[in-house]
């Protein structure tokens, strides 16, 4: 499993920086479109905190974010996810963990990480959609697309 998640974070490192390079390019100011990239690396933030037993982060999970702020969150959590992967072997447990509002729950930390990832591309899917109502040209971030550009039969 640890070769298909190094792949999966890969992708959604890929395909979040991918998106703010999109925003930046078009001068995106648009506060639902930046909240939603927010929102994206916040849960991101949240969930490696708890997979990694550490303290709850001080992120805001729907927080009003500048374009500079979320190429450095971004960025930063991108890494450790992949840092993470990484550095284990299995991900094979159960964890338990009380979600923002502070109820409990127990989940398998395979189906955290698959659950993280999806729910960045499903946010990211909502941004694409804002971006064209807007006016604005949204970018590709299809795995498909991904895999294209690794294997360099299309240009990132």
């Amino acid at each position: 499993m640890k070769k298909y998640f190094l792949k999966l974070f890969q992708y959604n490192a890929w395909a979040n920086q991918r998106v703010l390079h999109c925003l930046q390019q078009q001068n995106v100011t648009h506060e639902k479109i930046l909240s939603l990239m927010g929102h994206i690396g916040a849960a991101e933030t949240l969930w490696l905190h708890r997979v990694k037993s550490l303290p709850k982060p001080s992120v805001q999970l729907w927080g009003s974010y500048s374009l500079a702020e979320l190429e450095a969150m971004l960025e930063r959590i991108d890494h450790q996810w992949l840092e993470y992967v990484e550095a284990n072997e299995s991900f094979d447990r159960e964890l338990s963990y009380t979600n923002y509002t502070g109820d409990p729950f127990t989940n398998n930390v395979e189906m955290i990480m698959i659950h993280t990832a999806n729910h960045a591309s499903y946010h990211r899917a909502q941004v694409a959609m804002l971006l064209r109502q807007n006016g604005f040209e949204p970018v590709n971030t299809d795995f498909i697309t991904y895999d294209r550009v690794v294997r360099g039969q299309l240009a990132n």
